[in-house]
């Protein structure tokens, strides 16, 4: 089976300007391409995750990646897939996160000499000039065109900034700087980003001529992989200080009965042939599938070693035998007592199993907190220095949020 051929048996490929093309560069490892990522957060959550897989398997045939942070466009904000104007960002804070996103990245590609690119596009499109950039681009967009975009048309009624508007000739000129000064032949994205795609190779034609080389090509879950990201507590971090390995795997392992045959596929590196067999497990098997599916993302984010750790704590909590000691854990000052002692809303609150007090209360209220397997069943129950001792409290929220707080 060929690359391209693997990509669309794993579900991965929607729409291509030209196939036929395409999978020739990309099988004979001759595709250039580029994702774009920006920067609105110091960490990358698991909507990014089949990106990032996307890009390591095209590396591994042959082929080179170019990250590229939206430093620049970052500074208007995309319309697309939001109802609301994006808030602006400072410099030094898209500075920071493109820090953080490479460290991340290394995990996946590697970068150097003929290897993958880390490039920020606000390299050139900070150095443009307004009036050369209306002469030279804008004359060749249609803003007719431009409002049948998806993207465009969901903001119209809530109101769409010129700023905004902007976005698919900032876009659309990235993809022709990239084409003109790194050789970038292909660019991929989710389906939300599609009409922004087609600019870009529109542009190119327009300025270079018909026989000018630029591919586009949309992931065919990008924009659920954006949901996938999003919990009711906010996004799933590939940082490990904002989501712990293990949360990370257990988010993992709760994924849907329907959706964890189509993670393996797109997201792990596992044979197709493997998890073709799985599709015949039903009943009980789909919960060893879906241990498989968070063993081999959290080895992927976070290496073997918390991959393990993370299944040790998940079978001590919901199995048994496991080791303890891996479990999401606080430690509680003596600072945090009050009176030789501390409430269960504060206790949730400094284990962050809650925002805030009121949000523990709540908790607490509908019967969805235990401590070492009993039901909470006031606000006002608080525990003491001798009960955090030792091993201390297992907190558990809702049916599978366990962490364990101990002095």
């Amino acid at each position: 089976m060929t690359c391209y051929e693997e990509l669309k048996a794993r579900g991965l490929i929607a729409q291509v300007t030209n196939e036929e093309e395409i999978s020739k560069m990309i099988n004979e490892g001759k595709a250039v391409f580029y994702i774009g990522f920006d920067p609105t957060a110091d960490s990358l959550h698991v909507g990014h995750f089949m990106a990032l897989c996307l890009m390591k398997r095209l590396q591994m045939a042959g082929n080179r990646p170019i990250a590229l942070i939206g430093g620049g466009t970052g500074m208007i904000g995309d319309p697309s897939g939001r109802t609301d104007m994006r808030s602006m960002m400072t410099e030094e804070t898209i500075c920071h996160n493109c820090d953080c996103f490479k460290k991340q990245m290394e995990r996946f590609i590697e970068f150097g000499d003929g290897k993958a690119m880390m490039i920020n596009n606000a390299d050139w499109l900070m150095k443009l000039n307004y009036i050369e950039v209306l002469r030279d681009v804008g004359a060749c967009f249609s803003v007719n065109n431009m409002l049948r975009a998806e993207c465009y048309k969901q903001r119209m009624e809530k109101g769409l900034s010129f700023l905004e508007f902007n976005y698919m000739i900032m876009q659309s000129y990235d993809f022709y700087y990239l084409f003109q000064n790194y050789g970038c032949n292909m660019q991929f994205g989710g389906d939300d980003q599609w009409s922004n795609m087609l600019g870009g190779t529109e542009l190119i034609r327009r300025k270079l001529g018909k026989d000018a080389h630029a591919m586009t090509i949309t992931l065919l879950l990008n924009s659920e992989g954006k949901k996938m990201g999003k919990t009711a507590k906010g996004a799933v971090w590939l940082d490990p200080n904002k989501t712990s390995p293990y949360e990370f795997y257990q988010y993992w392992r709760n994924v849907g009965d329907g959706d964890v045959l189509k993670c393996l596929r797109m997201l792990t590196f596992l044979p197709l042939e493997q998890i073709d067999e799985m599709d015949k497990w039903e009943g009980s098997q789909l919960n060893t599938a879906k241990e498989i599916l968070a063993f081999e993302l959290t080895k992927l984010v976070h290496g073997e070693e918390e991959a393990v750790k993370a299944q040790e704590a998940a079978k001590a909590l919901f199995v048994g035998g496991g080791d303890m000691s891996n479990v999401p854990a606080t430690q509680i000052s003596a600072d945090d007592l009050i009176d030789g002692s501390i409430g269960v809303l504060d206790l949730m609150v400094k284990c962050k199993l809650a925002p805030s007090k009121k949000e523990a209360r709540r908790l607490v209220e509908q019967g969805g907190v235990e401590v070492n397997g009993e039901k909470v069943d006031a606000a006002t129950v608080s525990y003491t220095a001798a009960d955090l001792s030792g091993d201390g409290l297992m907190v558990k929220k809702g049916k599978k949020v366990y962490h364990r707080a101990h002095m």
